[in-house]
């Protein structure tokens, strides 16, 4: 059977963002965490956030590239008290690509680039339409 993953590269912060989002998400559990061999780093780091598994690496080498804000991690929430909660700690060090607020397709929205790079869009989902 067939699975995918979020797979997400950083530069020897893998570690810290990992214990930030299990720490940070309700029903989060780390999985795995297995270093390099030579200690600089995570060679696999695993956990589920809402039943999705994400993998984090720390690359030996450098790149010209990191993380971009088209593609984000999406995260429907129960309301709009754990939009905001979710929203103030990503932002701590962070930046805001759509402010916390209400929008016309959902009543709490923001779209963040936390600390470590990574986007997130946190959404509490409209009530449905009968």
């Amino acid at each position: 059977m067939m699975k995918a993953s979020t797979f997400l590269m950083f530069n020897g912060k893998a570690e810290e963002a990992i214990r930030f989002y299990v720490d940070l998400f309700p029903d989060t559990t780390l999985t795995s965490l297995i270093h390099h061999p030579d200690g600089k780093g995570v060679y696999q780091g695993r956990f589920t956030l809402g039943g999705h598994d994400i993998i984090c690496f720390d690359s030996p080498g450098k790149h010209g590239f990191t993380f971009t804000p088209a593609t984000s991690i999406f995260v429907e929430c129960n309301s709009a008290a754990e939009v905001d909660r979710l929203s103030s700690a990503l932002l701590e060090g962070g930046t805001a690509l759509m402010p916390l607020g209400s929008y016309p397709f959902a009543p709490r929205f923001a779209w963040i680039v936390d600390q470590f790079g990574i986007s997130w869009q946190l959404i509490l989902p409209p009530e449905p339409q009968a």
